[in-house]
């Protein structure tokens, strides 16, 4: 294992110098929203081509039979997802197994087409490593979106395997649900309709679902983290039949005793885990270095990085208490930019491990650095699997 990781920590390396000296420089001069806009548009095209894939997994991949991790029936080859809000449309799931990444979370997706909020929607925070986000769930809607996952991998022909586990390859396909972001869904009948019906829409598309009751930019607000409204929303989802796993997407700045709350109300309902989390809206923090930060928008990046791991720990704690086949599992979102940054997550008791902004920030190398350093890691800790970290914090 050691030359095999020195040679692509090599490798890594020097990818790393071009994105920091040459690319990032040249990003970072341009609109952030146009650079993602552009990225999401290589991407797609690379996916669809064979030779493109094939070389973006030279160039990227990385892979160790320590990482693979078997969640919820789902087999995960390695703990490091994209987190939703990148792939707002579904673009990248033919490329993005091949970037390095064991999962992917498309979305948040919406029962209606949504233009998001008007105005600039992204602003960097480059002294604090963040991004502030004001997109407001902007996206094509389900319709378009499931009709696109159904077809995007044509080297699958049946809509059976195309619906399998097994329709993007190894990569684990999660779908990202939430309300649509318009004015009739301040009413909570009306917003747990519309919810509904893009969760029905992905039912049974992809691996996993995320309902994502956190996204703190909508004209409606987060109504679904008050506890009635929460319960009213999960009670007319069970009815929605599914194999999925469904996860719920909580926000960093939830109190620690309405998370118990929240907590409480998930096990009543076929709830399966808890993302830990989504962006912070909350200005006063130490870790935001910038002077200049817009009102608006939620933040990620650094700026949530101990947020998230309080978040997780309190959850992890809660669920330690109950039989293994009860408890819900923990998947920690938010401020990931290096191997150790996800294994302090995973030793407070995250499963898994999504990020964004680090990829932005380091560069697409950082995916399969992170995979890399989690191997050494573990083998330095005498582990043989990532699963024997989860927790390690909280165990007496």
């Amino acid at each position: 294992m050691f030359f095999k990781n020195l040679f692509f920590k090599i490798r890594n390396s020097l990818i790393a110098f071009g994105y920091k000296f040459f690319l990032k420089p040249i990003f970072f001069k341009m609109d952030p929203e146009k650079v993602h806009d552009k990225m999401i548009m290589v991407g797609s095209f690379l996916g669809h081509l064979w030779t493109m894939r094939f070389l973006t997994k030279i160039l990227f991949g990385y892979s160790n039979e320590s990482l693979n991790q078997n969640i919820l029936g789902i087999d995960f080859q390695n703990p490091v997802g994209l987190a939703a809000g990148f792939d707002k449309n579904a673009d990248l799931p033919d490329i993005i197994g091949d970037v390095g990444f064991g999962s992917i979370e498309v979305g948040s997706i919406t029962a209606l087409p949504c233009e998001g909020n008007p105005g600039k929607h992204l602003w960097r925070l480059p002294k604090s490593s963040a991004l502030v986000v004001y997109y407001g769930l902007k996206n094509k809607g389900a319709k378009i979106i499931s009709k696109k996952l159904l077809k995007f991998d044509k080297r699958n022909p049946s809509l059976e395997v195309r619906l399998s586990k097994k329709a993007f390859g190894n990569l684990v396909l999660g779908t990202s649900v939430a309300m649509t972001n318009c004015a009739k869904n301040a009413d909570i009948y009306s917003a747990i309709e519309d919810f509904s019906e893009g969760f029905r829409a992905f039912s049974e598309i992809g691996d996993y679902m995320t309902v994502n009751i956190s996204c703190p930019n909508t004209s409606g607000g987060m109504p679904f983290i008050e506890a009635s409204n929460l319960d009213s929303l999960l009670t007319y989802l069970d009815t929605i039949p599914t194999s999925k796993p469904v996860f719920l997407k909580f926000s960093p700045d939830t109190e620690r005793f309405d998370v118990k709350t929240l907590v409480e109300i998930a096990h009543k309902h076929r709830v399966h885990g808890i993302i830990c989390s989504n962006l912070t809206k909350n200005r006063i923090n130490e870790e935001i270095l910038d002077k200049d930060v817009p009102n608006v928008g939620g933040i990620s990046g650094k700026p949530v990085k101990n947020l998230t791991k309080d978040l997780i720990s309190q959850i992890y704690q809660m669920e330690s208490i109950l039989p293994v086949e009860k408890r819900l599992i923990v998947v920690g979102c938010g401020g990931i930019f290096s191997a150790e940054d996800a294994y302090e997550k995973i030793k407070h008791g995250a499963s898994l491990v999504q990020l964004i902004t680090g990829m932005i920030y380091e560069g697409p190398q950082l995916i399969s650095a992170i995979n890399i350093g989690l191997t050494e890691l573990l083998k330095k800790d005498g582990y043989k699997n990532i699963s024997e970290a989860i927790g390690v914090y909280h165990r007496g």
